[in-house]
């Protein structure tokens, strides 16, 4: 796909055994637009993966992400695209992640990035709320990725909903690059997916 999306929803839809993502264009008025990919989880399996597919019936797929071993708080998963050829990866730090979910992102044009929830007090709160138990409270957290010359590639903003909806927004940097979109998608599905791993 060429296409160069800016910004996309993503909204979680919880199914009997899979979690299904649908990514939509966002529009400068805040509108969604058309779907641009639809991602698929498989629940249980002994190696997270997941496909994104071009279209609703789920006939085309064009990346996704996997781990790379088995059962492991520490994977690394790696983005691929339509032919299995890398195009990103990223793993969960989980030593900084006990007080502030942490992940690091890199890609094959030498990206590294490291993405933090933005608010310590709600990474705090959450994980007291984790503690005391399931409560309907939807705390709203963001994640920003920030390269190592400080600019943002990358942010996740959890909107105000029952379901898990998210806004993803890739800037174009000072020197006129961008973070490959599907790298940010997969990321943002990670980010839900595999965010309590």
């Amino acid at each position: 796909m060429t296409d160069v999306h800016q910004r996309f929803t993503l909204r979680q839809t919880i199914t009997m055994m899979v979690n299904r993502y649908e990514l939509r264009a966002l529009g400068d008025d805040g509108q969604e637009g058309p779907l641009i990919a639809l991602a698929q989880q498989k629940r249980m399996a002994f190696k997270e993966e997941v496909t994104f597919y071009s279209d609703e019936a789920r006939t085309q797929p064009v990346f996704g992400f996997k781990a790379r071993k088995r059962m492991d708080l520490a994977a690394t998963y790696d983005v691929t695209d339509a032919q299995g050829q890398p195009i990103g990866e990223f793993r969960k730090d989980f030593g900084k992640s006990l007080l502030r979910s942490t992940w690091h992102l890199q890609t094959p044009d030498g990206l590294v990035a490291v993405g933090q929830e933005r608010s310590q007090g709600v990474a705090i709160a959450r994980r007291v709320l984790d503690v005391v138990g399931d409560l309907p409270i939807f705390l709203r957290f963001h994640f920003d990725f920030t390269a190592s010359d400080g600019q943002v590639v990358l942010t996740s903003e959890r909107q105000r909903s029952l379901r898990d909806r998210y806004e993803i927004t890739v800037p174009v940097l000072d020197n006129g690059w961008q973070l490959d979109w599907r790298v940010a998608a997969a990321m943002a599905v990670a980010l839900d997916a595999l965010q309590a791993r």
